[in-house]
């Protein structure tokens, strides 16, 4: 953690969570806020999914969700941003409060559903900096009250394919009533038969690229889920995977005042469930498909983990909550010290080291 934001944290954290996040954000679009000095090496370059990313280190979807400072966000150090989730009309979500923080596990619960600004507003916000170097995702959703999810997706696609470097269609947050139920191996099938169709059509993306689709899958999955979602995937041929969102379990958070609060648990406690599902998915999909690792990650000890257990990208969230905006260049200077030790050629020699080691160990339900 920062000097600095060690200093800022304890007054940051007597204020409401979300109005924390507010002025986090006006912070970012004044240009006041600093990361640490950012390492530039070629040993943290890597090509996924048929894009040149800088580095591996992302910013989960959630923080930035109506794609007002993605480019102050990647001048912290991130590698990649990605914004949303968004929806084709605005919504205001779930009541507040909805963001909880549990400090003593680390740890983050919210319930937001969702609340964005919809499509047009971001679309002209991207369309603003569609010159401008950087890559930045975007997430995509559902309305809660949408008499068609599926053709929502597809609008997002439509939408947001010339505007982002890759897409994400996001079916696991916990905290739209019934979205998890487009991860049923039917459902899934439907509906990425129908977004792969819209990115490949005329209407989205000009002839000469398609922009990437990953999926965002949810952490509380069977091993049978993650089988078929695998199996899915693949028929469909998107382009990867990321794994986890939030999680609906308690285990070892139930203590505290906002321990049953009711949405998705992120954090220090999210880390090794995200990290085991990863394993798993990397085992069911095998080498060439590209991962997205996330969950729990506070830093470079973290992200090798992640990247061992056959992650080739990793996104932060809740970490930076905790580790302040120095928390990327960190990192990064973390993962290049491992590298020299270990006298590697670059950062990708790291995956799938101890993926047979995770998967062996790992406990979850048939």
């Amino acid at each position: 953690m920062s000097s600095l934001y060690r200093l800022a944290r304890p007054a940051l954290f007597r204020l409401d969570p979300e109005r924390a996040h507010d002025l986090s954000l006006a912070a970012l679009r004044k240009g006041l806020v600093k990361g640490g000095k950012v390492p530039v090496d070629d040993r943290l370059r890597s090509k996924v999914a048929g894009i040149a990313f800088p580095n591996p280190i992302g910013l989960a979807a959630g923080y930035d969700k109506d794609a007002m400072v993605p480019d102050a966000l990647l001048r912290l150090g991130f590698g990649f941003v990605e914004v949303g989730t968004l929806t084709p009309r605005p919504q205001d979500g779930n009541p507040k409060p909805r963001l909880f923080r549990l400090p003593e596990y680390q740890a983050v619960i919210n319930r937001f559903g969702f609340n964005n600004c919809g499509h047009a507003d971001a679309v002209e916000r991207l369309a603003l900096r569609q010159r401008k170097p950087g890559i930045v995702g975007v997430n995509i959703g559902a309305n809660k009250d949408a008499a068609d999810r599926v053709a929502d997706y597809v609008e997002g696609v439509t939408r947001f394919a010339p505007l982002a470097r890759y897409l994400t269609v996001n079916v696991s947050s916990p905290n739209t009533p019934g979205l998890r139920g487009l991860q049923a191996a039917d459902e899934l099938d439907r509906l990425l038969n129908h977004v792969v169709a819209a990115r490949n059509g005329e209407a989205a993306v000009s002839a000469s690229a398609k922009v990437p689709v990953f999926l965002k899958v949810a952490p509380d999955l069977t091993r049978s889920a993650i089988g078929e979602i695998a199996e899915v995937a693949k028929r469909r041929k998107i382009d990867g995977l990321i794994v986890s969102n939030t999680t609906l379990s308690r285990e070892g958070v139930e203590a505290h005042d906002h321990g049953q609060e009711t949405g998705g648990l992120s954090g220090r406690p999210l880390y090794d469930q995200s990290t085991m599902v990863l394993a798993l998915f990397r085992k069911a999909l095998g080498r060439d498909m590209p991962l997205i690792g996330v969950g729990g990650v506070f830093d470079a000890t973290d992200t090798i983990g992640k990247i061992e257990a056959g992650a080739d990208l990793v996104q932060i969230y809740s970490g930076l909550v905790y580790g302040g905006p120095g928390l990327p260049a960190a990192i990064l200077r973390g993962l290049l010290a491992h590298i020299e030790a270990e006298e590697m050629g670059n950062v990708a020699a790291l995956r799938d080291r101890r993926l047979d080691e995770i998967v062996e160990r790992a406990d979850l339900p048939a």
